[in-house]
C-alpha cells in the first residue's frame, strides 16, 4: 500500500504539511509496511488537503479534505478495506476531472517531484532522447511547428518562429531563459507545474536548447515561490547526475548548463528584455524592438524566452507527435489551455482544457459554478492586462482571436470570476492600482497616465464622480496604450476600456446617482435596520465600532456618523433586518 498526500504550495496552506506528519509518524510507530510519499497540486485546489491511497495492485482511492487529526483513522480504515471511509471524493468531482484534456499538468498530483525515476516512468526524457539521436534542430522545429504550439506567457507568439529566429543566428553562445515570474493576481499555473513537475520543464528547455543551438538555460522564477525553486534545484541536481544535463547528454555532443535566478518580484520582468536587463543586473526596464532577443538579448547573445507552460508542451509534443496536439483546438489556436479559476467560483483551482470550450463550460462543467449560487456577472481574462467578459458572453469560447474580439485576452491563464455583488468599477481600480504600481516608471504614458487612470477611477468609488469622466477615462486609456512602450502599459487600460464597454452604466450610477448598484463601494452605501428587527442584539455585539444602539427585543438603530460601512451586521443578521441603500 502507499499513501501519497499533495504538498504543493495550496495544499500545505490548507494544512497537508501537518497530515503528512500525522501519518508518517503513525506509520513508523507502528511500524506499518506502508509507502508514503508526497505529490504536487492536482488542480482541485478547493479540496485540499487531498490524500491519494494506492492498494497493492495499484488502484487509487482519493480522499479530500482531510484533517490532520483524523488522517490515522482513514488509513488505519484504508488497510482494513472499510468501506466506510469519509473524506471520499464525489464523483461530481471526478467528473470535473474527466471534462479535462490534460496534456501540460498531466503528471502533477500523480508523481512525486522530487524522486526523478516517477518523472521517468511516465515517459519522461523520452522526448529528449528522440531529439537528440534522431531528430535534426530543424526537424524539431517543423515538429513544434506542425503542433501550433503558440506562446503560453500572454502573447500567442507562434513558438516555432522564436526558436527559428534564435537557430538562425550565428553569433555564440546562444541562451534559452524560462520567465517563470508569474506574477498576475490570481495567477498560479507555472507556481504548480514548477512545484509538481518540474523535470517536465527541465525537459523543455533541453529540447528547445538543442533546437536553436544553446548550451546555457536560465530559469528566472520569482523568489516569492520558495517550494518552487526548492525542487527546481532538487529537479537539476538530479538531471546532472543522471546524465540529462551537463556534458554529452545521451551519449552526443549536446551540451547543456541550467541554472536559476530568483527575481525580486517585479511583475513588469515578465516583459522578456526587462527580464534580460534583470538578468544582466540591471534594473528590470523594457527597451525598444528590434532588435529582439532572437538577434541581441542577454549580453547581446541569441536568446530565446518562453514561459513555464510553453515549455511544459514540448516532451508531449515531439514523443506524441506535433499533429496529436494539433488534434485538439481550434483551426488557430490549437492544443490545451491551463487557467487558474480564482474569485467567486465553488471549484477554485487548476484546469487544463482544449483550445476552444466556452467560458460557460469551464466555470459550471468544471468549476462547479458560482460560490453561494449567486448570479454569474463576468470573468476577467489575462489579469491586470486582460479584460472583462460579461455573462451574456459566456458562449465565448477560450481561444486567442474569439477573446481578442470581445475587448480580452489568453494572458497567461488567469481567469477571475465575477458574481453580482461585484463592482466593476472597483475591479477596474483594483487592477489599474496593481499595474500603476508595477510600471517601471520608464515611459512617461504609463508612469504618469496609469497614476491619473488611477485617480479618476479612486474619486468614482469614493462619490466624487464628474460628468465627463467616461469619456476622460477612454481618451486617456487609449492615449496610454499608444503611448507605452512595452506589453504593461500598452495592455493596463484593458479592465477599463472592458468594464466600460459591457458596464458603462455602472460607472454612471457612480458618477451621476453617487450609488453603487452593486452595493460594494463603502462611500455610496448606508446600512439600515428595518423594522422587523426583533432586538437580538446580534448586530450590536459584532459592530466592530459600537455604532449601533437599541434594547434588547427592541428596534435597534444605527449611528450613520459612527458607522465605517464594514458590512459584519449585515452579515451576521439572521432575520434579514439590514438592508443596503
Amino acid at each position: 500500500m502507499k499513501v501519497v498526500v499533495g504538498l504543493g504550495s495550496c495544499g500545505i496552506a490548507a494544512g497537508a504539511r501537518k497530515v503528512y506528519e500525522s501519518l508518517e509518524e503513525h506509520i513508523k510507530s507502528n511500524e506499518l509496511k506502508v509507502g508514503l510519499e508526497l505529490t504536487g497540486c492536482v488542480g482541485m485546489c478547493h479540496l485540499e488537503p487531498i490524500v491519494d491511497i494506492y492498494d497493492d495492485l495499484g488502484n487509487m482511492e482519493r480522499f479530500v479534505k482531510v484533517s490532520h487529526d483524523k488522517a490515522t483513522e482513514l488509513l488505519t480504515k484504508a488497510m482494513a478495506k472499510d468501506e466506510d471511509i469519509a473524506f471520499k471524493i464525489s464523483d461530481v468531482d471526478k467528473e470535473a476531472i474527466d471534462k479535462q484534456v490534460r496534456i501540460t499538468i498531466e503528471n502533477c498530483g500523480i508523481i512525486n517531484p522530487e524522486k526523478l525515476e516517477e518523472y521517468i516512468e511516465k515517459g519522461g526524457y523520452e522526448g529528449l532522447k528522440k531529439c537528440l539521436t534522431e531528430m535534426t534542430p530543424e526537424e524539431v522545429i517543423e515538429e513544434v511547428k506542425e503542433s501550433g504550439l503558440r506562446g503560453r506567457g500572454g502573447a500567442g507568439f507562434p513558438t516555432w518562429f522564436k526558436w527559428n529566429a534564435a537557430l538562425k543566428e550565428k553569433a555564440t553562445p546562444k541562451f534559452m531563459v524560462c520567465n517563470a515570474d508569474e506574477g498576475d493576481p490570481g495567477a498560479f499555473m507555472d507556481r504548480a507545474i514548477l512545484e509538481g513537475d518540474p523535470h517536465r520543464l527541465l525537459e523543455g528547455m533541453a529540447i528547445g536548447a538543442y533546437a536553436i543551438g544553446a548550451e546555457e538555460g536560465i530559469i528566472y522564477v520569482r523568489a516569492e515561490y520558495p517550494l518552487a525553486i526548492k525542487r527546481l534545484n532538487i529537479a537539476i541536481q538530479q538531471a546532472k547526475e543522471a546524465g540529462y544535463l551537463g556534458k554529452n547528454i545521451f551519449g552526443t555532443d549536446f551540451n547543456l548548463e541550467i541554472r536559476i535566478k530568483a527575481g525580486a518580484g517585479a511583475f513588469v520582468c515578465g516583459e522578456e528584455t526587462a527580464l534580460i536587463a534583470s538578468l544582466e543586473g540591471e534594473r528590470g526596464m523594457p527597451r525598444l524592438k528590434p532588435p529582439f532577443p532572437a538577434q541581441k538579448g542577454f549580453w547581446n547573445k541569441p536568446t530565446n524566452i518562453n514561459n513555464v507552460e510553453t515549455f511544459a508542451n514540448i516532451p508531449w509534443i515531439i514523443r506524441k507527435g506535433g499533429s496529436a496536439f494539433a488534434a485538439y483546438g481550434t483551426e488557430r489556436s490549437k492544443g490545451t489551455k491551463v487557467f487558474a479559476l480564482t474569485g467567486k467560483i465553488k471549484k477554485g483551482g487548476l484546469v487544463e482544457v482544449p483550445m476552444g470550450m466556452p467560458i460557460k463550460d469551464i466555470i459550471y462543467g468544471i468549476g462547479g459554478g458560482i460560490l453561494n449560487d449567486k448570479k454569474f456577472k463576468a470573468v476577467q481574462m489575462g489579469g491586470p492586462s486582460g479584460g472583462c467578459i460579461p455573462a451574456h458572453l459566456e458562449d465565448t469560447t477560450v481561444d486567442y482571436e474569439s477573446l481578442s474580439k470581445v475587448g480580452a485576452i489568453m494572458g497567461s491563464g488567469g481567469m477571475v470570476v465575477m458574481d453580482e455583488s461585484t463592482c466593476m468599477v472597483e475591479m477596474a481600480r483594483f487592477f489599474l492600482d496593481f499595474t500603476r504600481k508595477e510600471s517601471c516608471g520608464k515611459c512617461i504614458h504609463c508612469r504618469l497616465g496609469t497614476k491619473r487612470l488611477l485617480e479618476i477611477l479612486e474619486r468614482i468609488v469614493s462619490g466624487d464622480g464628474r460628468d465627463g469622466d467616461i469619456e476622460l477615462l477612454e481618451s486617456l486609456s487609449v492615449e496610454v496604450k499608444d503611448g507605452s512602450l512595452c506589453g504593461l502599459g500598452q495592455t493596463a487600460p484593458n479592465p477599463v476600456l472592458s468594464t466600460i464597454r459591457f458596464f458603462r452604466d455602472e460607472y454612471e450610477a457612480h458618477i451621476h446617482d453617487k450609488k453603487c448598484p452593486s452595493k460594494a463601494c463603502k462611500a455610496l452605501i448606508t446600512f439600515f435596520i428595518e423594522d422587523n428587527c426583533i432586538g437580538c442584539g446580534m448586530c450590536k455585539r459584532n459592530c466592530p465600532v459600537e455604532a449601533i444602539s437599541g434594547e434588547p427585543k427592541l428596534l435597534h438603530l444605527i449611528d450613520q456618523d459612527t458607522c465605517i460601512k464594514c458590512g459584519k451586521c449585515y452579515e451576521v443578521c439572521k432575520f434579514d433586518a439590514i438592508t443596503i441603500s
